[in-house]
């Protein structure tokens, strides 16, 4: 009688073998969700580049007039939610020197507005004159 062959490689259905993925087989042929999302957003905001440069300009303005609410809400979109401030001692560590510098520039500054603010002004109008005839030597 005739043997039957045996088949010494594993057969593969749908990427498996036996339940389990065989080699060069991927899990996940989509990639990973966060490899998914970047790509995702780089060719969102490249197409995006693309549209803003032929006409960005142009909407903004139409928006601006035709719906000042869209307008001021992407804006405010644009403004960051939270802004971290941080405290660095400020004038407690400033040294004597640097104080002394800081006061007289402060008071250069109020000097300056107050006596801008005290300035007389003269009011006139401009006359031409003529300028005066050079000296010339006769011959």
């Amino acid at each position: 009688m005739d043997e039957p062959e045996h088949n010494t490689a594993p057969k593969v259905i749908n990427g498996r073998i036996n339940g389990r993925f065989a080699k060069g087989f991927s899990g996940n042929p989509g990639g990973s969700p966060e490899t998914t999302r970047r790509a995702f957003n780089k060719r969102f905001l490249l197409d995006l580049a693309e549209d803003w440069q032929q006409h960005g300009r142009e909407v903004f303005k139409r928006v601006r007039r035709e719906s000042p609410a869209s307008y001021l809400k992407v804006c405010a979109m644009l403004v960051p939610r939270e802004m971290r401030v941080e405290h660095n001692q400020g004038v407690k560590a400033m040294s004597d020197e640097q104080l002394e510098a800081a006061i007289e520039i402060l008071q250069g500054m109020i000097d300056a507005k107050l006596a801008g603010t005290n300035a007389k002004i003269v009011e006139g109008i401009a006359e031409p004159q003529a300028l005066p005839a050079p000296d010339v030597i006769p011959d």
